[in-house]
């Protein structure tokens, strides 16, 4: 994989190799999978590239994901945030990094905690008009109650990881590369 290809010099490849835990050769699929998604050849995927794909399109958490993937909260993922991304849901990937993902996708201003609003937010993403609003506020509120145990109003990520413990996010978030 040559700097033309990635865009990446010999020591960022090799960076991201180790930080990534990917071979080479995955590093190289996934820039070629990046590179098909990436229709305007730009060097970033833009969020209509991504809604192009129909298994991403029909997630009802892909925004949230995209802005966990968008590091630098600039609109778009470039190849090294996709990298980064996905690392945190390859299958070697450690536990803890998954909660550490699944709590990013509740925390939607990135301030270190979830609120009744930013769960209210995510939750509707995912159960759309299932629930009425007043039935989701209820199982929020609930879920307030129970997770809260410090009592200040919000999930802290000491208080999601406790409330997480018995999912295995070893399977719920897991991508074969």
């Amino acid at each position: 994989m040559g700097n033309q290809a990635s865009g990446l010099s010999p020591s960022e490849q090799r960076e991201l190799v180790k930080a990534a835990n990917f071979t080479e050769r995955d590093i190289k699929r996934f820039y070629k999978r990046f590179r098909a998604l990436d229709t305007n050849q730009n060097g970033e995927l833009d969020p209509h590239e991504l809604f192009d794909v129909p298994e991403v399109a029909e997630n009802p958490l892909v925004k949230r994901v995209i802005s966990i993937f968008d590091t630098d909260s600039d609109g778009k993922v470039s190849f090294v945030e996709f990298l980064v991304g996905l690392a945190k849901l390859t299958a070697g990937t450690d536990e803890s990094e998954k909660i550490k993902f699944a709590f990013e996708v509740y925390d939607i201003n990135k301030d270190g905690y979830i609120s009744n609003g930013e769960l209210f937010q995510v939750m509707k993403m995912m159960v759309g008009n299932n629930l009425t609003d007043q039935q989701l506020q209820q199982l929020v509120d609930r879920t307030m109650l129970q997770a809260d145990i410090d009592g200040d109003g919000m999930i802290s990520y000491a208080e999601f990881k406790k409330m997480v413990s018995h999912i295995d996010f070893g399977e719920k978030f897991r991508l074969e590369v």
